[in-house]
C-alpha cells in the first residue's frame, strides 16, 4: 500500500551531541520539494540533506556527508515505509563526535523514519481521468452519484446543449463508472484520457 503524508511534520532528535532536524511533507512535483527544502533549509547548519519520491523519480543530496550516508538514507527511509510523493530534508548540527560512516547512516535513516512514522499518512489511489459531454437534465443525476463511485469533478464546462465534464475516477472503479456513464448517456461516448492527463490523488 503506497502512501503519502496529509501535511508537513517535523521531528527533533539527538544523536552523540549531533542535533538532526527533519521536516516532511507530501509533495505533487519535483518543484514542490525544490521550494520546500529551500524554506526549511538553515543555511547555518552543518548540513542540509534531502531526499524525494514521487512515482518513479527520486533524487538524495548528501550536502558535504560522505558520499551516500545521508541522502540515500533518507531516500530509504522514504522507501521502506512505502511512502510515495513524499520530499524530506533533515538538518544537521554537527556536536563534535563525529558518527563515522555507518553512524551517519543509522543517525540519518533513522531519523527520517522516525519523522514519517509520526506523520498521519493516506493511502494514494491511483485515479483514471474521463471526459463525457453531459445534457442539462442528466447532470445533477450524474454529480450525485460521484461521492458512490468514489469520484471527483475536474472540469464543467457548459455549452449550449449542456456541460463537457472531466472526473477522476479510482482506477479499480474506473470501467464501471464510465460503463454506467454510458448506460444514463444513452450509449453516449465516454473518453478516457491519455496516461499523461491522469494522475494520483490520495483519498
Amino acid at each position: 500500500m503506497t502512501r503519502t503524508l496529509v501535511a508537513e511534520t517535523q521531528l527533533d532528535t539527538v544523536v552523540k551531541k549531533s542535533l538532526f532536524r527533519v521536516h516532511a511533507r507530501p509533495i505533487a512535483e519535483e518543484a514542490e520539494a525544490g521550494a520546500f527544502f529551500e524554506r526549511v533549509r538553515v543555511p547555518d547548519a552543518t548540513h542540509n540533506c534531502w531526499a524525494w519520491r514521487i512515482g518513479g523519480r527520486y533524487r538524495s543530496f548528501d550536502d558535504g556527508e560522505p558520499g551516500g550516508t545521508a541522502g540515500r538514507p533518507i531516500l530509504q527511509a522514504i522507501d521502506s515505509q512505502e511512502f510515495d510523493q513524499v520530499a524530506v530534508i533533515v538538518v544537521r548540527w554537527f556536536g563534535g563526535i563525529k558518527l563515522g560512516a555507518g553512524g551517519l547512516v543509522r543517525a540519518y535513516g533513522g531519523a527520517a523514519a522516525s519523522c514519517l512514522k509520526q506523520g498521519e499518512a493516506v493511502e494514494i489511489v491511483p485515479m483514471q481521468r474521463l471526459a463525457c459531454h453531459v445534457p442539462f437534465s442528466l447532470l445533477p443525476i450524474i454529480q450525485a452519484r460521484l461521492a458512490e463511485w468514489g469520484a471527483t469533478q475536474d472540469e464543467c464546462a457548459f455549452d449550449a446543449q449542456g456541460a463537457a465534464l472531466t472526473l477522476s475516477a479510482p482506477l479499480s472503479a474506473s470501467e464501471m463508472i464510465r460503463m454506467s456513464l454510458q448506460d444514463l448517456l444513452r450509449g453516449g461516448p465516454v473518453r478516457v484520457l491519455d496516461p499523461e492527463d491522469s494522475a494520483q490523488a490520495a483519498l
